[in-house]
């Protein structure tokens, strides 16, 4: 008995040690600013370390890179979401029609303080692929890398923000995908097996690739592709470009975005389970480049700035969706589902 009561005295004083703050009151420029290139730079080396084996869904170096994952929510105080295996979703080999080991997906949760039951997901995939017959190691620093990284700042940001006093008004999830290189299927057993009801998900943005300088921009390191900001919800499009023009002022390139661009970008990212299930998308993208999905794709290649002022831009745009008056609005659902 006294035992539990000091642990609820304890657990009491700890909840009451910041006061929650109007967030409105915040500057989350001051929160963007702790992603620095040089913390991402620190991470990448590590991730994308020979160690993790290239990371291939269901083998071991996926396993410490879910482990690494874990971790960093763990060192930011960000809690794992109820419903998971402490931090781990995890999607059976059955799921895999018994030809890939059981994997994982990595979820960290910061729970709203005025709209909880509403939830901004925020994903990237995690996995490569692997190691080729000749025993090359595809470290994949951007593919598979550069995204999880940068959404690890990101949570950093929020956190830091929390610590403060400024926890978002809706509930943030943080979720590291497997299982992309093998059909988006990571994200496909979340959409199936949701930690928290699709309906109440407000939207989703996904970073795949943002580390790099395709030859298109080559020397300009201020860009970044969005695709599929304008397919749902019009509400999405014009608040992702008025934050870009507030904080950042990135070019935005939305070549991609073209229903007739061959590439079906759009198709192609853990973004488009969601967008399936009329959720509204981001998805961020730096272009491909040679390396792409070969043994080259190293960490010393990626471009830290770049990559950096990407996930700045993702997290302001975070911020504004989670700490807006009103939910998002889907207004071309209909006009979707048409298209498909």
């Amino acid at each position: 008995m006294k035992k539990i009561f000091l642990f609820a005295l304890t657990a009491g004083l700890v909840s009451c040690g910041v006061h929650q703050k109007n967030v409105e009151n915040a500057n989350p420029m001051e929160y963007a600013n702790t992603i620095t290139s040089q913390e991402l730079k620190d991470h990448l080396y590590v991730f994308a370390d020979d160690e993790f084996e290239g990371r291939d869904t269901g083998e071991p170096g996926q396993k410490k890179a879910a482990e690494y994952l874990r971790a960093e929510f763990i060192n930011l105080n960000i809690p794992s979401p109820a419903g998971v295996d402490n931090y781990y979703q995890i999607i059976p080999t059955e799921y895999f029609d018994g030809k890939l080991k059981a994997s994982e997906n990595v979820l960290g949760y910061i729970e709203g303080s005025e709209f909880p039951e509403e939830v901004l997901v925020i994903t990237s995939h995690y996995d490569h692929v692997g190691i080729d017959e000749e025993g090359n190691i595809y470290n994949g620093a951007d593919d598979g890398g550069s995204g999880p990284m940068g959404v690890i700042e990101i949570a950093e940001a929020f956190a830091e923000a929390k610590k403060d006093g400024y926890t978002p008004k809706r509930s943030i999830l943080f979720m590291l995908l497997t299982g992309e290189e093998k059909g988006l299927l990571g994200s496909k057993y979340y959409t199936e097996n949701p930690v928290f009801p699709l309906q109440n998900t407000v939207a989703n943005l996904n970073a795949d690739m943002i580390g790099r300088i395709d030859a298109e921009h080559e020397g300009n390191d201020n860009y970044v592709y969005l695709i599929g900001s304008d397919k749902l919800s019009t509400d999405l499009h014009e608040l992702s470009e008025n934050v870009n023009s507030e904080y950042m002022n990135m070019d935005l390139d939305y070549t991609y975005n073209d229903e007739n661009d061959p590439n079906r970008f759009y198709y192609r990212s853990d973004h488009y389970n969601f967008a399936k299930n009329n959720i509204p998308v981001i998805f961020y993208f730096n272009g491909v480049h040679p390396d792409y999905h070969q043994h080259t794709d190293t960490p010393e290649k990626i471009e830290y700035e770049a990559l950096k002022n990407r996930a700045q831009l993702i997290f302001l745009t975070a911020w504004e969706i989670a700490n807006r008056d009103e939910r998002l609005v889907v207004d071309k659902a209909e006009e979707t589902e048409e298209n498909e």
